[in-house]
């Protein structure tokens, strides 16, 4: 099947990108530069050119394909604005090109607030930080929708590869000789792999399913201090590990340092139960060497 990807070339993107191509479907990817277009093309992903600000540009790439994944983000304007917008021009395209259409939103599991130890699943009430207040409201577009298999992925904290989150934790402890969090550092992150996570967008895209969401993390329970032991202990980081308090690190963080201290346990059942989907990877800790390898490589 045609599959389109909005952020083909961004770290989450990327990623399904490839495991839908690597499963054999014709992919698409939205890119918004010809240096990137390039490096989809190696991957035998079929390159758009464009942005999200700019959607009829790509209006009929993506009216041709059944799976429409929306995996991209923009950080230079009003995120969440632009957010909706897309997912609008989207479900747009319902009954244009191959039906029924499903379209794949990207959340992320920080809608539940702090969980403060309880474990969490699809069913509990949302408590989202201000950060991403508005995310909701857009998922219940996506599970609304009529005319299209409308479904949401929670992912939890990406790692892998060059690392997200994680990969600035690597960069602060080679490169600028420093390593902090938000928090006082018994919070707990839940995590996911890169991998696992595509595996997640691909097998809910061929699953037929709609008005569901999924809960995407593995099943470590590792804290953010614990983990940057380990990346202390892989980088051979000797200096003084520091927990920067919400408050003062909002100064220059702003809303974002909230979320970053979010102590979350949260059950990803429904898509080992719906989907067949299972974590293949125990966790950020268990093979830290390994991602820091990978994270010094793409640099």
């Amino acid at each position: 099947m045609k599959v389109f990807i909005t952020g083909a070339t961004g770290y989450v993107g990327s990623n399904v990108a490839m495991a839908y191509r690597r499963a054999g479907h014709e992919v698409w990817g939205l890119t918004r530069s010809e240096e990137k277009a390039r490096m989809l093309a190696r991957h035998e992903i079929r390159p758009v050119v464009g942005s999200m600000q700019a959607a009829d540009r790509w209006r009929d790439a993506a009216a041709e394909c059944a799976v429409l994944i929306h995996a991209a983000v923009d950080y230079q304007t009003d995120s969440f604005a632009l957010d909706k917008q897309t997912v609008e021009f989207l479900l747009s395209l319902a009954k244009r090109g191959p039906q029924p259409k499903t379209l794949i939103y990207t959340s992320g599991v920080w809608v539940y607030g702090s969980t403060r130890g309880l474990l969490v699943d699809e069913t509990t009430p949302l408590n989202p930080p201000r950060m991403v207040a508005r995310r909701p409201a857009t998922e219940q577009l996506v599970l609304d929708a009529g005319d299209v298999r409308g479904l949401v992925i929670r992912p939890g904290c990406v790692y892998g590869y060059q690392g997200g989150l994680t990969g600035t934790w690597f960069s602060g402890a080679v490169q600028e000789k420093s390593l902090s969090a938000v928090g006082d550092g018994t919070n707990r992150w839940t995590m996911v792999h890169a991998d696992d996570l595509a595996e997640a967008y691909l097998r809910a895209g061929q699953s037929g399913r709609h008005g569901e969401v999924f809960n995407i993390t593995d099943r470590s329970r590792w804290s953010v201090a614990e983990m940057l032991q380990a990346v202390a202990r892989v980088t051979g980081y000797s200096g003084r590990i520091q927990f920067v308090p919400v408050a003062e690190a909002a100064k220059s963080m702003g809303d974002f340092a909230e979320c970053l201290a979010l102590d979350q346990h949260v059950d990803s059942r429904r898509a080992v139960n719906l989907l067949g989907w299972q974590p293949r990877h125990g966790g950020f800790v268990d093979d830290v060497e390994t991602y820091f390898m990978s994270w010094k490589a793409a640099q």
